[in-house]
């Protein structure tokens, strides 16, 4: 020790639990998780997803029930996807003018996304059950119409099956406003289509949101393996081809930091990145891009599926990986991380 230059010491620094725990520029809290749920047309499902370990789908009738102790342990925020359910689910009683429609009385699919923004559809009335039992609790919406498009694309298309983006645009932008009318806090379009932020931030002025509901936009949105088990849940897995012409490229940075500047300019009030840990670099640009914003990241469900993978393999333990997990990405400048380990993480941080 004698050798060592005084500056060369460390570990003086964080050799007890407390001072390690100063170390970080940011501790992980519990209104820094938004726990993501599948809402289906089946009011009283409570469905198991194979490929999502200990996640379901839920109908509106279970809503109270599953989130009340959750709220009890601190859940601030979660973030609604809807998931109509398929023709092979639920028969069909016609079919009429090309659209899809279930024994529960509505259309599940079309080529417009129609079903997205329907008041008697699953995410609407979720948001109204979850206002009147939970009104602290911070509701987002997920908008996008590839869940509900007969084709499975997140846009509406041309006759050669590309995205047509004007209508498509102006389609998001009326869901987003829906929802806003509805109750929801905060509109996260996950799309990618361009000049959708603008729209939809001039659709939420328009009709008196402006001031009243967050925008927070998946600005860097890559085209990834990782979301397996995602559309394994939502069920929506296009029918033809892939979204690699509008979600972005893995190795694009580039593109990342464009799309980010841009979604700010546009009026964007939180960036997000998804997925997470694989682009943790991306995460570390938007914190020094987006400064002044919010910086939201998505812990996919491929990530999650694969740690808990890996901890049922013995590499590790899983509460261990999945603290490393998000420390990792708070480290790269997240305030908000979405993960479906939200649950847990109101638990081990109490």
């Amino acid at each position: 020790m004698a050798s060592l230059d005084i500056s060369s010491v460390l570990q003086g620094g964080y050799q007890h639990p407390v001072s390690r725990s100063w170390q970080g520029r940011r501790q992980l809290t519990k209104s820094m998780f938004m726990y993501p749920l599948f809402i289906t047309d089946d009011p009283d499902a409570s469905v198991l997803i194979p490929s999502l370990p200990g996640q379901r789908r839920w109908g509106v009738n279970k809503l109270v029930a599953f989130l009340e102790p959750l709220v009890k342990k601190g859940l601030s925020s979660v973030i609604l996807f809807g998931v109509p359910l398929s023709c092979t689910k639920v028969g069909i009683n016609r079919i009429s003018n090309n659209l899809l429609v279930s024994e529960l009385g509505y259309n599940l699919q079309d080529g417009r996304g129609g079903p997205a923004d329907d008041v008697d559809g699953p995410v609407i009335q979720a948001i109204k059950i979850i206002i009147a039992r939970f009104p602290n609790l911070y509701i987002a919406c997920d908008v996008c119409l590839c869940e509900y498009t007969d084709h499975g694309h997140c846009g509406i298309l041309n006759q050669d099956g590309t995205i047509n983006t004007e209508p498509s645009v102006e389609r998001i932008a009326e869901v987003a406003v829906n929802y806003a009318k509805a109750g929801a806090h905060c509109i996260a379009p996950s799309d990618m289509m361009d000049g959708r932020i603008k729209a939809i931030k001039r659709g939420l002025i328009d009709a008196g949101y402006g001031n009243k509901v967050t925008l927070m936009s998946y600005s860097a949105k890559f085209a990834s393996s990782l979301y397996g088990p995602f559309r394994d849940a939502a069920g929506s897995a296009p029918s033809f081809g892939d979204r690699k012409c509008y979600q972005l490229p893995p190795t694009a940075k580039g593109l990342a930091r464009r799309a980010i500047l841009r979604d700010v300019a546009e009026g964007a009030d939180i960036i997000m990145v998804k997925p997470a840990l694989p682009y943790l670099d991306i995460i570390a640009d938007a914190a020094e891009l987006a400064s002044d914003h919010p910086l939201a990241c998505y812990q996919v469900s491929g990530e999650f599926a694969m740690i808990h993978a890996g901890a049922a393999a013995g590499v590790y333990e899983l509460r261990n990986m999945a603290f490393e997990s998000v420390e990792s990405m708070v480290r790269a400048g997240a305030t908000l991380i979405l993960t479906y380990f939200t649950p847990e993480f109101l638990d081990w941080l109490s």
